[in-house]
């Protein structure tokens, strides 16, 4: 079977525009005025606040980043006369940050919504407390900034392992996920799988929106599956941590690992993911092989291999 083939890394630029909407629910953020703002680009996916740049002062100022007005900032805003509030807005926006937030709900001064119009800079407000809005601005940043890949596959938590299922059309990918669904495991994705590399450089696995929690079963059509078994039987988005090949017999033969000792890895947006090739072959139970790979990978993990645990105990034997 050929390679499964990963679509292009998205990695295209944040706009403010973006941030916006995806930060409406998580955050809160409505836009204030400079809607023309929206389609400058985030180039660096951190928040910042301004400080001594209001006073003045632009050594070393991260223009390229969201600027935040907190508490402080706006403490010291206020205290300034209109003109000179007008005059540090004009040389801020004039540096052409990606665009600002007032946080805790604060009123925008009106010469500010003025400005930001005419110099097209998008100002954005938000009732979060500041420190609440940066902490998670900065994870959503993240999100948005990290790089995806869409890969045709199916995925599931399998008690609490992130497993990809890829192979062939008709190997039964789908089927096999059914029945780990039956079985109380969850759907995260089925058929096309989309991945992003978070910056712990953690491989994550979801389903497209469009397409999240239903599935295609040859023979029955489209299913949402929580409709079926409960909410408890789909995940949002998880980790991958074990990729399973699924090859028709004789295909897999090459690379068919009799005892585990093999180091096979699958490589998503440069992160090499454990890899387990299975051989399809009428009446091969799938479902019964995908969780035990799963349940075996756990036991890797707290240091337990099989296969090293057997030649130890030959050895002692023979040694005996």
């Amino acid at each position: 079977m050929a390679e499964n083939k990963q679509s292009a890394v998205q990695q295209s630029p944040v706009t403010v525009g973006q941030f916006l909407d995806a930060g409406r629910d998580r955050l809160g953020v409505e836009l204030a005025a400079g809607k023309a703002g929206l389609e400058r680009v985030i180039i660096e996916p951190v928040v910042h606040r301004p400080g001594l740049a209001l006073s003045g002062f632009y050594g070393h100022f991260a223009r390229k980043r969201i600027q935040v007005v907190g508490m402080a900032e706006y403490a010291y805003l206020s205290s300034l006369p209109e003109a000179l509030r007008i005059q540090r807005m004009e040389e801020l926006f004039g540096l052409k940050i990606p665009c600002m937030v007032f946080t805790r709900g604060k009123r925008v001064f009106p010469e500010v919504l003025r400005v930001a119009e005419r110099d097209g800079v998008a100002v954005l407000r938000s009732n979060m407390v500041t420190r609440h809005f940066m902490h998670a601005a900065t994870f959503l940043l993240e999100d948005l900034h990290a790089p995806r890949c869409k890969v045709h596959g199916t995925m599931v938590e399998v008690a609490g392992v992130g497993v990809f299922i890829e192979g062939a059309a008709g190997l039964g990918k789908s089927e096999t996920a059914l029945g780990l669904i039956k079985r109380g495991h969850a759907l995260v994705a089925d058929d096309l799988t989309q991945f992003r590399r978070d910056s712990s450089n953690n491989l994550l696995g979801s389903a497209m929106a469009v397409t999240q929690y239903y599935m295609e079963i040859r023979g029955i059509g489209i299913i949402h599956v929580p409709s079926i078994f409960g909410v408890a039987a789909v995940r949002g988005e998880k980790q991958v941590d074990l990729v399973v090949t699924l090859k028709r017999q004789g295909e897999a033969d090459a690379e068919l690992d009799r005892t585990g000792t093999d180091d096979l890895r699958r490589d998503f947006l440069g992160v090499a993911v454990p890899q387990l090739v299975i051989p399809v072959a009428p009446g091969r139970d799938l479902v019964n092989l995908v969780e035990t790979a799963a349940q075996e990978y756990k036991l890797r993990l707290s240091g337990f291999v099989a296969v090293r645990e057997l030649d130890s105990r030959i050895k002692r034997h023979h040694a005996g």
